[in-house]
């Protein structure tokens, strides 16, 4: 038996459709009671809220269907995060690629490429024609304000950032 057929088997049995998402739902929503202790640690009771949020949602196939949408997304565009991450790397001087903004940017491209490709989600609020309108406005907006936000930094800030992060650099370098 191959991996393909063990996945097959799996999918046609609903792990995919049913019980990851109710793992997932579950695990999210406990950890959010956990963390705000709602109930006084009562893992229990939490456990009693968490699986039936989680039964809850799986009600119609509205959270399968979000799922199997956007996950696959999600890793399509961590691969080509990863891939531009690695191409920075190479063309950028010293080895320091500051890419927290790029990440954000990326990170903001593919949910709105999920989004836009989900049908239910484009047909209740028409977001995906929308954005299919408009993409190539959207872009250059976004280049327009990276310009702005280039030239609008204080030089200052930015040289004493540089300076810290040097700094920072030679201390950890020296092993403190």
């Amino acid at each position: 038996m191959t991996i393909t057929e063990v996945l097959n088997i799996w999918n046609e049995m609903g792990v995919f459709s049913y019980l990851i998402p109710f793992l997932l739902i579950f695990a999210v929503v406990f950890a959010i009671l956990e963390k705000t202790r709602v109930l006084d640690d009562n893992r229990f009771i939490l456990a009693i809220i968490s699986a039936s949020v989680g039964l809850l949602a799986l009600q119609f196939d509205f959270v399968s269907n979000f799922f199997a949408v956007v996950f696959p997304r999600f890793g399509v565009g961590l691969a080509l995060f990863l891939v531009l991450v690695i191409l920075l790397g190479f063309f950028w001087p010293d080895g320091e690629v500051h890419g927290s903004w790029f990440g954000y940017l990326i990170g903001i491209g593919v949910v709105i490429w999920a989004l836009s490709s989900w049908d239910q989600w484009s047909g209740q609020v028409g977001f995906g024609g929308w954005f299919v309108q408009n993409v190539w406005a959207l872009i250059i907006l976004g280049v327009l304000i990276a310009i702005v936000v280039i030239f609008v930094r204080d030089p200052e800030k930015v040289e004493a950032a540089k300076a810290k992060r040097a700094a920072r650099g030679a201390a950890s370098a020296r092993g403190v």
